[in-house]
């Protein structure tokens, strides 16, 4: 271009720029009013001005209340010296007084140079209220903490202090939460150090605690295969690892990887640094449980064990020990089985399962390949199952209940419980969606699912009742909607869903685990299950399984806080949150007596919580078995329903030492005379009961003898019956002599006879004279109200002897 007309273009342009800028100074600037007021003219200075968001009031309030409770940590980090021999303490409140030091000045500078008053919340000002909320010490606890020493100051001042950081990292997500707040470049990152050093501390502080309890399985050595074990009044008979082809072998631990470099290798950096146990900490991508284990169901000598990848098929052997006869894979969920004749029902409700239990599962939204509902096998050759029926269903099938059959009609019963996403109403036109007010929604229900025995394959969805309704409006969200129940509550699941429906069918009730509520249902008509009673439990978040005792008058609900892949079972974590809560059934009403949870605190990489167990059917007493993840195995007594206590464990060390690995027991299931428990990581175990101060080998020797039609499924309680046999005799009687409720001398003469008549009564031999002395027995101790079950017992042994010498001593006596 010519210079001259560069020239020109220059001053043209300069021109323009000139007539635009003075065009638009000349432009008011309007800050209207509210309605009805006049509004007012800006200069460009004050337009500029309000525009700056870099904090708002909510961020100067944060930091105001973040000063005293600073302040709150200072004064118990104060109480340490002289009150602790423990360095590791001496450490904890060093570090505290130099950070909180600096972070109190800062946030007063922070809050001057703002012209913010630092003062607005003195500490002495904050009310009890606001303390709490802050997961600040009360005032009694501070005093209490000021006269106590040694291990008992150790353990208050750890308690205190995890629950002061806890308050803090709350008062953080609390910020980040509300919009518009924490923009500040300077707050942001201040906010963000805060968190993880708190965080960082409480996993110091957890692992510290941990060590000054006196429980054996506080603190076992970790490992994979060679962890550390604590056992107490339990026998371990044997360890099955995971068959071929239901493990990695190159990742047999399901560890979560890290980032991986170019070569799609694990990167130096992701081995370097191990993903860390606190919650949301971790960069690295676990396996999604694609080999866990899961639950079982059992019939006569079978024992299946599902998995997130199919299931196994063992043969039970003479001495209990699981034989493996077949391996199925077909993926597609957590696989919970139950057992019916020569079928297996089993549920799939992931996405990426399919309906010929293909490996490579489904990407798109739509597919007719996707499966999502009730699997059905035929497995009477056990070696080789067949898949015979697939029910689809709008969210899938979490677990599932058989309730009855096969009947008259040669059905099967069974309730579905799905709790994953719906489906899109291409894939099934039933489905609908959870827009507000629509009653179609598949939300808020359960599926009641007939599969005829000798069709299998025309399985079908009869009955889809909403379960949660209103019973006065009709509205179908007629129960818990979701969120805390006051200061200091748990936040509890909005009730739309059951995890768990344990059914008892010879009763005619349910109990079912559903998210925020515990409700007891009335199922005299299987396909029209009624609700009878519902609770809920401050303490519970998400309500996840049921078990009745023996008798149907009690029932112990779990809470499954944290969904099973959390640490829930911490020094510091209440007790009343992750736990057992026990209800009597008085007049069809549900009748809280008391919460149990697993005593032994746990690291911040052991996943712990309440989950799956089974009744040990003890004659006389309710005696539960349960699976507490990493937390073990824990046997407890509540037959006073108000006083649960545990009478034997068996626990492992974690499987890693640093890294968060969800693993443990999933179930535990007394059947035969053996407790089994799948380990979700490690394989299945088989171990007995052993006796003790609080259970007599008579005792377990009588639950080996229950009979309850040699069938266990999950969610299904059938009634349990024992023979007149004496052993089931001998354990009632052990009985009354622990609790004084028969003449002694009486229990001891009527124990001395049964224990006589034993060995020959299990060779069929007849013996006249015993009958007689065991029925004048008997005559005594039913005379009191707590001798009657071991009277009836003895009645019906002497009978036998009697019959026994009729038939094989043809009268000679």
């Amino acid at each position: 271009m010519p210079h001259t007309q560069l020239k020109s273009l220059t001053v043209a342009l300069s021109l323009s720029s000139s007539l635009f800028i003075a065009s638009a100074s000349a432009a008011p600037i309007v800050q209207p009013g509210a309605p009805g007021d006049s509004g007012r003219i800006l200069s460009a200075e004050e337009a500029v001005q309000i525009t700056d968001t870099s904090y708002s009031p909510a961020d100067a309030s944060f930091m105001r209340m973040m000063i005293p409770h600073h302040q709150q940590a200072l004064e118990m980090a104060d109480l340490v010296e002289g009150r602790t021999n423990r360095p590791e303490l001496v450490e904890i409140a060093g570090r505290i007084k130099a950070s909180q030091s600096d972070e109190i000045e800062f946030m007063e500078g922070w809050l001057n140079d703002r012209g913010e008053s630092a003062m607005a919340h003195a500490l002495h000002m904050l009310s009890a209220h606001h303390k709490m909320e802050m997961g600040m010490a009360t005032d009694q606890q501070m005093a209490a903490l000021g006269d106590s020493e040694s291990v008992g100051f150790d353990r208050q001042f750890l308690q205190l202090m995890i629950r002061h950081h806890e308050g803090a990292v709350d008062m953080v997500k609390d910020l980040l939460d509300k919009p518009g707040s924490a923009y500040d470049p300077l707050l942001y990152e201040f906010v963000g150090d805060l968190k993880n050093g708190q965080m960082v501390e409480i996993e110091r502080m957890n692992a510290l605690l941990v060590t000054l309890s006196d429980d054996p399985r506080a603190n076992l050595k970790p490992g994979l295969t060679d962890a550390g074990i604590a056992i107490k009044n339990m026998t371990l008979v044997a360890s099955l690892s995971k068959p071929a082809g239901f493990v990695d072998p190159n990742n047999p631990g399901e560890m979560a990887k890290g980032p991986a470099n170019k070569e799609g290798e694990e990167s130096e950096d992701a081995k370097d640094k191990k993903a860390s146990p606190i919650e949301g900490g971790s960069r690295k991508r676990s396996p999604l449980l694609s080999f866990s284990n899961t639950d079982m169901a059992f019939s006569g000598n079978t024992l299946v064990a599902g998995s997130y990848h199919g299931f196994n098929v063992y043969d039970l052997q003479e001495d209990g020990i699981p034989e493996l006869l077949s391996s199925v894979v077909c993926p597609g969920g957590q696989g919970d089985v139950s057992i019916v004749g020569d079928l297996l029902i089993m549920s799939a409700q992931e996405t990426r399962g399919r309906l010929d239990c293909g490996l490579k599962g489904i990407s798109e939204d739509v597919s007719d390949e996707r499966f999502r509902g009730l699997r059905i096998f035929d497995i009477s050759d056990l070696e080789a199952p067949v898949q015979v029926g697939a029910v689809q269903t709008c969210r899938g099938s979490h677990t599932h209940s058989v309730v009855s059959g096969p009947g008259d009609d040669g059905k099967i019963v069974v309730y579905n419980s799905g709790t994953s996403s719906i489906r899109e109403r291409e894939e099934m036109e039933s489905c609908f969606d959870a827009s507000p007010g629509d009653p179609r929604t598949a939300l808020f229900r359960i599926d009641v699912i007939e599969i005829p025995v000798d069709n299998p394959g025309s399985s079908r969805i009869v009955h889809s009742p909403t379960v949660f309704a209103d019973e006065e409006t009709g509205a179908i969200a007629g129960l818990w909607r979701g969120g805390d129940h006051g200061d200091d509550t748990q936040e509890t699941r909005r009730t739309d869903q059951c995890h768990d429906i344990t059914v008892f069918p010879s009763k005619n009730i349910a109990a079912g685990a559903c998210s925020g509520n515990g409700i007891l249902f009335d199922i005299t008509d299987p396909r029209n299950p009624k609700r009878i009673d519902v609770v809920t439990d401050a303490g519970f978040a998400y309500w996840h399984s049921a078990t009745f005792n023996n008798d149907g008058t009690k029932i112990l609900f779990t809470d499954e806080w944290g969904g099973g892949s959390r640490a829930r079972c911490r020094a510091f974590d209440p007790l009343d949150w992750g736990a057992d809560a026990i209800y009597d059934i008085v007049d069809g009403k549900l009748e809280y007596r008391s919460h149990f949870k697993m005593p032994a605190p746990q690291r911040e990489f052991e996943n712990c919580v309440a989950h799956n167990g089974s009744i040990v059917p003890v004659p006389g007493r309710d005696i539960f078995v349960q699976a507490w993840y990493q937390g073990g195995i824990s046997v407890i007594d509540f037959t006073d329903s108000s006083n649960p206590v545990e009478i034997a464990y068996f626990d492992r060390g974690p499987i890693d030492a640093e890294e968060l690995v969800t693993g443990g027991f999933w179930s535990t299931y007394w059947y035969g005379n053996h407790i089994y428990g799948t380990e979700i990581i490690r394989g299945l175990d088989v171990l007995t009961l052993e006796a003790s101060e609080h259970i007599t080998a008579n005792e377990i020797a009588a639950a080996g003898l229950a009979d309850y039609d040699g069938v266990l499924n999950p969610q299904q309680q059938l009634p349990v019956r024992w023979p007149d046999h004496p052993v089931v005799a001998l354990a009632l009687l052990d009985q009354l002599a622990r609790t004084g409720a028969a003449d002694t001398m009486t229990v001891k003469a009527a124990s001395d006879v049964m224990e006589a008549i034993r060995e020959s009564f299990d060779a069929g031999e007849s013996n006249r004279r015993s009958a007689r002395m065991i029925e004048g027995l008997a005559a005594k101790i039913g005379a009191s109200d707590g001798g009657r079950a071991a009277a009836e017992v003895m009645r019906g042994v002497a009978a036998k002897l009697r019959e026994t010498h009729q038939i094989t001593s043809n009268g000679a006596d």
